[in-house]
């Protein structure tokens, strides 16, 4: 995953210290109900889109970015359905960071666009829409719980946002 130039600029002033990052990360469905994922080159695990916006970005701008440069898809961003803070992460570097999470449902804007989504940069080496009900694997322990929270959320009347509890 490239690293962003505001994190390799802070990372030199505070070494591998762990850091507090916001993320963003979408469940992308197309018109037929199957999930976008991506096989990650880090660390060969399938995984929804995610990112970190960059400083002033809005999360919802920062997601679409996220979904053209990873899988040259335009999306429509519907709702949030989950904020949750992950674990501290260690990275082979020795960087160290946890994120605060905004997880959005989101869809492909076209039938045509979802066609022609593809792996469009370095941080995966396969990407595919998906039966919710058969997923690749290995599938990250992260976008599994998502996943289900999404099918949760969207199957509640009242739409309750998960708030990581």
């Amino acid at each position: 995953m490239p690293v962003p130039n505001f994190i390799t600029e802070l990372r030199s002033s505070v070494g591998h210290r762990p850091l507090w990052l916001p993320g963003v990360c979408a469940v992308i469905f197309d018109d037929a109900g199957r999930v976008l994922l991506g096989q990650r080159a880090d660390n060969g695990l399938w995984a929804e889109i995610r990112g970190i916006p960059d400083p002033g970005e809005q999360p919802v701008a920062a997601l679409k970015r996220e979904a053209l440069e990873e899988a040259a898809l335009e999306i429509e961003v519907d709702e949030v359905f989950l904020i949750d803070a992950s674990d501290l992460v260690t990275y082979p570097n020795g960087d160290q960071a946890s994120y605060m999470n905004l997880c959005f449902i989101a869809h492909a804007v076209s039938a045509e666009a979802a066609a022609g989504a593809h792996i469009n940069d370095d941080e995966s080496v396969d990407m595919g829409w998906f039966e919710v009900d058969d997923l690749p694997s290995p599938l990250a322990p992260s976008a599994r719980q998502r996943l289900e929270l999404a099918q949760r959320y969207l199957a509640d009347p009242q739409r309750r946002t998960f708030l990581g509890e």
